[in-house]
């Protein structure tokens, strides 16, 4: 409950704020991607401003994820190799308490044995 507040109250806010901006920058601007002829029709890109702004902050998101997942790299690599060694070391385990059961069962019973 409290996780879905604390959504509502970030997420609300930004929406607000992502359509405001969305509406306050509806102008029509063309992005060259040719610097020496700006006016070519084949580089360019004609869109409203808004959609600019999104598709750079979707890009920014999308390197710094990929920077951030590069850089956690050594972390899982670690993860991944304690997770089977541990897996190697409980199956161990499981193998030396079946071999522990099996010598106790060929073991006389304590009532059954001699006196020495």
């Amino acid at each position: 409950m409290v996780k879905r507040i604390v959504a509502l109250v970030i997420l609300v806010p930004l929406a607000i704020v992502l359509v405001m901006l969305s509406v306050a920058n509806r102008t029509a601007v063309t992005l060259a991607l040719n610097p020496f002829q700006p006016q070519d029709q084949v580089l360019s890109v004609t869109a409203p401003f808004f959609v600019f702004l999104f598709a750079a902050l979707m890009l920014g998101m999308i390197i710094g994820s990929l920077a951030t997942w590069f850089k956690q790299g050594k972390h899982r690599k670690r993860a991944r190799r304690e997770a089977s060694e541990a897996v190697k070391w409980h199956t161990e385990a499981d193998r030396q308490k079946a071999k522990a059961k099996e010598i106790a069962a060929a073991l006389p019973a304590p009532e059954n044995r001699d006196a020495a």
